[in-house]
């Protein structure tokens, strides 16, 4: 699929005057998250200005930053490709996943009070609502709020930064995957909410790893 095949609306245009090099990352980011533009398709940065209403010149920087973070892959003589993850780099990031996440668990069960388990509740049917829609950018969404809103009733300011930095690799690499794991996986969400509203470290830290697990052989899987 091209640039000019995605859905009207799918690319928005960014307004005039102020700086752009930023708002033009966010925009291809997002599309780039998304799946709108998949891994391996060419960049090319007249397409890209015309379809974002800017000049060459943010779109060439923001493509620039995104190759530095390691979302576009700069080809000499070729150009500007989304970059497309290994099996080796989706685990590794997927592993450091689970890890964080099962700690932000553990925590999350010493801390969370009612309103914290009402939190996770409202999420959890938001999710499984969505899933019902079949609606899989909602249901994406409603995961990484749900996984958040754990990381935040740990309570741990240093593990919530690390985790906001993998967070958009995990959407990335959840997408392909939340049809696959469906109501399964809003089950286990359940479970983290039992152990969290129990007060049960050991439960919470179980269910969270095995969760994490699910999703990273899932990826593989698929």
């Amino acid at each position: 699929m091209s640039l000019s095949e995605l859905p009207h609306g799918a690319v928005p245009r960014l307004e005039r005057p102020g700086p752009l090099r930023d708002r033009v990352y966010e925009a291809l980011l997002g599309l780039i998250t998304t799946r709108q533009l998949r891994p391996g398709q060419h960049l090319v940065e007249s397409e890209l200005a015309e379809r974002l209403g800017v000049s060459r010149q943010p779109v060439r920087e923001a493509l620039q930053r995104l190759a530095n973070d390691g979302w576009v892959d700069l080809r000499p003589a070729q150009g500007a490709f989304v970059h497309e993850p290994s099996e080796e780099e989706a685990d590794q990031l997927l592993s450091v996943r689970t890890l964080l996440e099962a700690e932000a668990a553990r925590l999350a069960a010493l801390h969370a009070g009612p309103q914290g388990v009402a939190a996770l509740e409202e999420l959890c049917a938001r999710g499984e609502a969505a899933l019902a829609r079949d609606e899989v950018d909602a249901v994406v969404d409603a995961n990484a709020a749900f996984h958040a809103k754990v990381m935040e009733l740990a309570g741990n300011s240093v593990l919530a930064e690390l985790s906001r930095q993998v967070d958009r690799r995990v959407r990335w690499y959840y997408r392909p995957v939340a049809r696959q794991r469906g109501a399964t996986s809003w089950q286990e969400h359940r479970e983290l909410i039992a152990a969290v509203a129990a007060g049960d470290e050991d439960a919470a830290t179980r269910v969270m790893r095995a969760h994490t697990e699910h999703t990273r052989r899932s990826y593989h899987e698929r």
